[in-house]
C-alpha cells in the first residue's frame, strides 16, 4: 500500500469558527478537499447551512455548530458537540473575526472590548478547550487567522490590527508551551481577498480599491478559495516541523 501524501487529511475532523462564509468557508472547503471531516461553527444558522451543502459536496462530512465565540461556556459546548458527533478533533482553525470602523478617538470602551473579545480572547479560550482532547489523541494542529494589520497600523481599526497582532503573539506562546504536545500553532495572515465584506469597496471608494491595487504586486485580490492550500499545509502531517510561525498570503502585498 502506497504511503499517504504527507498533505492527506482523510478521516482528520477539523473545526474552523466562522466557517460559513467568506475566508473561512474558503479555509473549510480547502481543509474538506484534501479529506477532513469538517465542523462549521458559527452564528448564522441560515449560512451555515448552505456551507454545509458546499462542503458535502466533497464527499467529506460536515457538522454545524451555532455558537458564540465570546461567551466560554458555548465554547465549551461546541468542543464537547464536536467530539460527541464526530469522535474527535484533530484541527481547530481560529477564524471568527470583527472589525469596528473608528479613528482611534472616536472609539468607546465598549467597542475596543468587542473586537478583541471576538478576535483574541475567543482563540485563547478555543484553544484552551481543545488542548486537552489533542493531548490525548497524541497530537494537533491549530491555525490562527490573523490578518496583513497583524503587521501593519491602521487608522480606521485600531482594535482590530491590535487584536491581530495580539493572535500571532498568542500563537508563538501556544507554540512554544505546547510543543512538547506534539500540537503545532501557527498563524495565516490573509491580505485582501473578496468577500460580501470587502465586494463593494471597488464601487464605493474606487480610489482605495485602485491604491490597495497598486501595492499588491500580484494586481488582483485574492479569492477565499485561495487560502485553501495555505490552510491545508498547516493543518497537515507536512508541518510537523512547523509551529510559531506566520504564513502570509498576500499576493506580496506585505513585501511591497
Amino acid at each position: 500500500m502506497p504511503d499517504l501524501s504527507p498533505f492527506e487529511l482523510t478521516g482528520k475532523v477539523a473545526v474552523v469558527t466562522g466557517g460559513n462564509g467568506g475566508i473561512g468557508l474558503g479555509i473549510a472547503m480547502g481543509l474538506a478537499g484534501a479529506g477532513a471531516n469538517i465542523v462549521v461553527a458559527a452564528r448564522s444558522v441560515e449560512k451555515t447551512a448552505q456551507a454545509l451543502e458546499d462542503i458535502r459536496a466533497l464527499g467529506v462530512e460536515a457538522y454545524g455548530i451555532t455558537v458564540d465565540v465570546t461567551q466560554e461556556p458555548a465554547i465549551q459546548r461546541m468542543v464537547t458537540d464536536t467530539i460527541d458527533h464526530m469522535g474527535r478533533l484533530d484541527i481547530l482553525v481560529n477564524n471568527s473575526g470583527i472589525a469596528v470602523r473608528a479613528q482611534p478617538q472616536d472609539l468607546t470602551a465598549a467597542q475596543w472590548d468587542s473586537v478583541v473579545d471576538v478576535n483574541l480572547r475567543a482563540a485563547f479560550l478555543t484553544s484552551k478547550e481543545v488542548y486537552s482532547h489533542m493531548v490525548n489523541a497524541g497530537g494537533g494542529k491549530v491555525i490562527n487567522v490573523g490578518s496583513m494589520y497583524s503587521l501593519f497600523g491602521s487608522d480606521w481599526g485600531a482594535p482590530y490590527a491590535a487584536s491581530k497582532a495580539g493572535l500571532v503573539q498568542l500563537t508563538k506562546s501556544l507554540a512554544v508551551a505546547w510543543a512538547k504536545d506534539n500540537i503545532q500553532v501557527n498563524a495565516v495572515l490573509p491580505g485582501w481577498f473578496v468577500t460580501d465584506l470587502t465586494r463593494g469597496i471597488p464601487e464605493a471608494d474606487p480610489d482605495r480599491y485602485d491604491n490597495i491595487n497598486r501595492r499588491i504586486p500580484t494586481g488582483r485580490w485574492g479569492e477565499p478559495s485561495e487560502l485553501g492550500g495555505a490552510a491545508v499545509f498547516l493543518a497537515s502531517a507536512a508541518s510537523d516541523y512547523v509551529t510559531g510561525a506566520t504564513l502570509t498570503v498576500d499576493g506580496g502585498y506585505s513585501s511591497a
